[in-house]
């Protein structure tokens, strides 16, 4: 019975690991399709002439360096072409004739191989993009899939109950039959993408609690192809708005939390959020931009508010906030900020070089309204759900201390 019991630890143990390894090429494909979708936006890919001959949907290597340092993206050229190397290597880029095997700092065309038909398919890839259609469609339509519940006396959030979740898959024609939506929860299990809330059990027709592994929304930072590493928990969703991160002179991997008027405030980690993080805070994992074998440890930053108000003081005829509002264009990866606390919620950071900064977003604002909802006595996650289920145009507004 021990042996048994220690055999099927091992095996856990593998999948876990093949599992992560699997992560790590998703997060290479996800990110590399949020930058797609970004140098779309901003004009950088399009059809371009040489030699009397038109090449579509393409960009200037030398051209998107310079991009990537403008944006923050990379901190020198050195640093630009390691990113972009790394997505040629993962055949998510290629030059336009497949002259050059290696991505050079020079005037010549690439491409997005996306853009132009030639992608690989095989079969990792095609669970990826399964996987996220699947998230998307989750996020997008109101349900009671994804919920709070209970198992082996822990409470897990946007949890999926699997026998549940194969119901909406037939419902949703994902899958023809009972036993072809369970092998395709294994899968997604398999390739990191769900995992059970304890990670003790594979995908089973049952009454086992699934969380999402991966956030397919998450604003991607291009350095972190360059520090892959694994995670033990699920990412965040509680808030579809995340920070970018930043390098500091000491090595340390950063999030800003920024306002113009005010000191910058530097919390060092990756953030991630914790299950059982109260309203007020949000959890970080703190770790190294090096690899390491350790686990992360969990610390919870403070909030940015230097006082709690309450909606009475924020609408009380005469007093001291200010009320400003924002229209907020969503870009390809998201809002970039964050959202906090309870009754009412404040803007907990800005992701500086983000949609919401450019409209004039601040940390220590109060959110009265959004698209014309009052949301003064609601708390953070029903905020980030409002946000998130609504249009990309999002009208804010907030309220604030001169």
């Amino acid at each position: 019975m021990i042996l048994e019991g220690r055999e099927m630890d091992g095996i856990g143990i593998t999948m876990q690991k093949k599992a992560a390894e699997l992560e790590r090429l998703a997060e290479v494909l996800v990110t590399g399709e949020q930058l797609r979708l970004r140098l779309h936006e901003g004009k950088v890919i399009k059809d371009r002439r040489h030699h009397l001959r038109t090449y579509p949907n393409c960009f200037v290597a030398k051209e998107l360096i310079d991009w990537l340092i403008e944006h923050k993206e990379a901190s020198d050229r050195d640093m630009a072409i390691k990113i972009m190397q790394k997505l040629l290597d993962q055949s998510i880029i290629h030059h336009v004739c497949d002259e050059h095997r290696e991505f050079k700092d020079l005037k010549l065309f690439y491409r997005f191989r996306k853009d132009d038909g030639t992608f690989p398919l095989d079969s990792e890839a095609k669970v990826f993009m399964r996987g996220q259609r699947i998230y998307e469609k989750l996020m997008n339509t109101e349900n009671t899939l994804l919920l709070t519940r209970e198992e082996e006396g822990g409470a897990f959030e946007r949890t999926l109950v699997a026998s549940e979740f194969i119901d909406w898959l037939l419902q949703e024609g994902e899958m023809a039959t009972r036993d072809e939506a369970e092998q395709l929860g294994r899968r997604l299990l398999e390739h990191g993408i769900i995992q059970h809330v304890t990670n003790k059990h594979h995908f089973v027709d049952g009454p086992h609690l699934y969380q999402f592994r991966m956030n397919f929304r998450r604003r991607r930072r291009l350095i972190e192809l360059l520090h892959e590493r694994s995670r033990s928990i699920p990412e965040s969703h509680d808030s579809p708005f995340c920070l970018r991160k930043q390098n500091s002179d000491g090595g340390n991997t950063s999030f800003l939390s920024v306002s113009p008027t005010k000191e910058i405030k530097v919390t060092v980690g990756v953030r991630r959020s914790s299950m059982s993080s109260s309203c007020g805070s949000s959890g970080y994992y703190s770790s190294s931009p090096t690899l390491s074998s350790s686990p992360p440890v969990l610390c919870n930053p403070k909030s940015v508010l230097k006082r709690q108000v309450s909606p009475e003081e924020l609408q009380t005829p005469g007093g001291p906030f200010l009320k400003k509002t924002f229209t907020i264009v969503g870009d390809a990866v998201g809002w970039g900020f964050v959202v906090r606390g309870s009754k009412p919620c404040h803007i907990q950071a800005v992701d500086p070089g983000g949609p919401a900064a450019a409209a004039g977003m601040k940390v220590c604002q109060f959110v009265v309204s959004v698209n014309g909802l009052n949301v003064l006595s609601h708390d953070y996650r029903t905020v980030s759900n409002l946000i998130l289920t609504g249009p990309r145009t999002i009208v804010m507004e907030v309220m604030e201390e001169p």
